[in-house]
């Protein structure tokens, strides 16, 4: 299979490129720079330029691209940045899909759980509405900018809306597992908000089920999920760590600004159409995902 890749650079692409290669699969991937090999091809988002023959034969494509929302503090002109590095790079690969005589077979279009917002104790599945956070109204645009894709009768599209991705290194253990080997790990706030949270292995094996699986429209990447102290617990018991020392919410406001409410907000994304499409994850517990993180 020839699956064309965008936002190769990350934590997810580099794993999903990493493991469609292992499988015998060609990667191509796009890149904003000159290429600095066979595997690479140009493209400019931003001014809207991507040559169709860089799509030409191939099977399928995964768009992964976009800035982090967490990086930065989320002031107007980084909320632009957010909503705009999403929205043109899937508009123009999406554009550049349904204008191809033969086009790839399958788009798999990133996107995020926080299409739902703060939900509390609810549970949530694909078929719940946007809520009304900053963040659902990014992906709310970022899945609707997937259109022209999404009307061609030969292309199959499925919106990856990804949870919290637990990885030993870089996501969002980059600055907590360092905490948590200290002893410092605890409550995030009152610790009982729902985390939607899938480990990066079954997050890639996942995406590769879905290159062949008949699955179209949203698509819960996300295991089943646990309070965030939950979480914590089992990574801090697989370290032999304390995890007691509470995190206030009025600390974390100050420090990350408006994304605090992604971390303090609950939600309970469950994996619905993943599971019905017979997928099985290898991470199904925080005790799975913190011994396969921390083996």
């Amino acid at each position: 299979m020839i699956v064309v890749l965008a936002g190769s650079s990350g934590l997810i692409g580099t794993a999903l490129a990493e493991r469609l290669r292992a499988e015998g699969h060609a990667v191509r991937r796009l890149v904003r720079r000159p290429p600095r090999g066979p595997e690479e091809r140009t493209w400019d988002p931003d001014a809207g330029v991507l040559d169709p023959v860089a799509l030409a034969g191939a099977d399928a494509v995964v768009n992964l691209a976009g800035a982090g929302v967490g990086d930065k503090r989320l002031t107007s002109a980084r909320k632009r940045v957010v909503l705009e590095s999403r929205t043109r790079t899937t508009g123009l690969l999406a554009r550049t899909v349904a204008g191809l005589d033969t086009p790839p077979r399958v788009l798999l279009q990133g996107s995020a759980t926080g299409a739902y917002g703060y939900r509390g104790d609810e549970v949530v599945t694909e078929q719940t509405p946007y809520g009304d956070s900053f963040l659902a109204g990014v992906v709310e645009q970022w899945e609707a900018a997937a259109a022209p894709a999404v009307a061609h009768p030969d292309v199959r599209v499925a919106f990856l809306r990804t949870g919290i991705v637990l990885a030993p290194s870089g996501g969002a253990l980059g600055k907590l597992l360092p905490l948590i080997r200290l002893g410092l790990g605890g409550p995030i706030g009152s610790g009982r908000q729902f985390w939607s949270w899938i480990t990066l292995e079954d997050e890639v094996r996942a995406i590769l089920h879905l290159l062949d699986a008949p699955v179209s429209g949203p698509v819960n990447l996300v295991a089943e999920p646990a309070s965030q102290i939950e979480l914590v617990r089992a990574l801090a018991a697989r370290l032999h760590r304390p995890a007691v020392l509470p995190v206030p919410g009025f600390a974390l406001r100050l420090a990350l600004g408006q994304f605090s409410d992604e971390i303090l907000g609950s939600l309970r994304a469950t994996p619905a159409a993943l599971t019905a499409s017979g997928f099985e994850h290898r991470h199904p517990t925080p005790r799975d995902a913190a011994a396969a993180i921390l083996r």
